[in-house]
């Protein structure tokens, strides 16, 4: 039987896609991001988590449908990264299809399966760009950026609607020609919607402390939201 993992399931996000969502964070991420605020949902099963198969969590959020469905919103699948676990995520997509509920991926696009198979049931992917040089992607993951720009690929074929997303860590993401660079790749994509620059924020931090993990961006400090905005003007989107 088709079964899948879990860590949680948020009912009223907000910041995931549009509207009122029911936000599905998955277990299991193959990047190490120096600024993850989840390294709980690194492994493929964590601590306390929630197996379920496509048709009880698609019930699940389906009971939820009276909130989100009035502000325009749906299910967003999280992570993790969703697209690891690829054969449950499809089904659960196509599942939400049939019941005519909206669908959204937040994803790194670093997963396993045939990616066209799952963006045939996806409305709309929130792509988290982590680095656009090669050596900046292996530096900020600890893996290699082609994987990422293959599912990229893929949604250009599908021509699935896209919004990205870009932390902005102080001395990593915040240079100006980096973001000059950013604005040129945003506009080889197609479809894409909106652009999101998320100002790094140290929530989470006691996560590694827990979990007797050592964080490695300790003495970065939290990006400035004034900056990050007046940052945006050079993507000259």
């Amino acid at each position: 039987m088709l079964k899948g993992t879990v860590h949680s399931i948020e009912t009223m996000g907000l910041v995931d896609g549009p509207g009122i969502r029911v936000v599905v964070f998955m277990q299991g991420c193959a990047l190490r991001c120096q600024y993850c605020h989840n390294p709980d949902t690194w492994s493929d099963k964590g601590e306390e988590t929630l197996e379920f198969t496509p048709e009880e969590l698609v019930n699940k959020i389906a009971r939820f449908r009276s909130y989100f469905e009035r502000s325009g919103g749906g299910v967003t699948f999280s992570g993790g990264d969703p697209l690891r676990q690829p054969e449950f995520l499809k089904e659960c997509l196509r599942l939400c299809k049939e019941k005519g509920i909206h669908t959204t991926l937040d994803t790194s696009g670093v997963g396993f399966g045939n990616y066209e198979e799952i963006l045939k049931y996806t409305d709309l992917v929130l792509f988290d760009v982590k680095h656009i040089t090669p050596e900046g992607y292996k530096e900020m993951t600890g893996l290699n950026i082609e994987e990422s720009l293959k599912f990229l690929e893929a949604c250009k074929k599908c021509n699935t609607k896209i919004w990205i997303r870009q932390v902005v860590v102080p001395g990593m993401t915040d240079s100006e020609e980096y973001m000059t660079s950013l604005g040129e790749f945003i506009k080889s994509l197609n479809n894409v919607e909106k652009v999101e620059l998320l100002p790094y924020h140290l929530l989470g931090v006691n996560k590694y402390e827990n979990m007797g993990i050592k964080y490695r961006l300790d003495g970065v400090p939290a990006m400035d939201k004034d900056k990050c905005k007046e940052l945006y003007k050079l993507l000259n989107l």
